[in-house]
């Protein structure tokens, strides 16, 4: 089971950047994505909907208490994964995370020090300033070592149909 929890959510400045490593998360087969901060409805709409239109099982929620949340997290033996430019380089560290539970944390506004103690991994895309959403889709795309880019939905409305040029969308019922 992998979760993606994003803390500190504000939709007036993140609505975009919170949509998008939800997206990311349901597209590098994340389970679910839990958000802090501000509730935000349409955020959970827009997801809800494009999880029901292409298809899979993710889910949405949100949590008023993070730190409450990755300490339930961790007494229920997920790893606790927090992704900051500030961790170790992931490449010295994925081989310790693959195949577990985890709950990967990213951040929004300044991350609370709690966050980084709780942290089993405190782990590093590169060590240069970066997107939180380029840090989750290659923290997933090294979890899967790449499969999860053949992951086959189930229960899609719509599927899009890969072209070299122009757009392609096939709808129907299920797969």
């Amino acid at each position: 089971m992998i979760e993606v929890l994003r803390l500190s959510h504000r939709p007036f400045r993140d609505k975009r950047i919170t949509t998008h490593c939800a997206l990311v998360a349901r597209a590098f087969n994340a389970d679910s994505i839990v958000y802090s901060g501000q509730k935000d409805s349409k955020l959970e709409s827009t997801i809800a909907k494009t999880a029901a239109n292409f298809g899979g099982k993710f889910s949405i929620s949100y949590q008023k208490d993070p730190i409450a949340y990755i300490k339930s997290r961790k007494a229920a033996n997920y790893l606790i994964i927090h992704l900051t430019v500030y961790g170790m380089p992931i490449q010295d560290k994925i081989s310790s995370i693959r195949n577990k539970d985890c709950l990967i944390v990213i951040g929004s506004e300044k991350v609370p020090p709690e966050v980084y103690e709780l942290a089993d991994f405190n782990i590093s895309i590169t060590s240069q300033p970066h997107s939180e959403v380029a840090a989750l889709a290659i923290f997933l795309h090294e979890y899967y070592q790449g499969k999860q880019l053949k992951k086959q939905f189930t229960m899609a409305r719509s599927e899009i149909i890969p072209q070299e040029k122009g757009k392609l969308v096939n709808s129907k019922l299920y797969k």
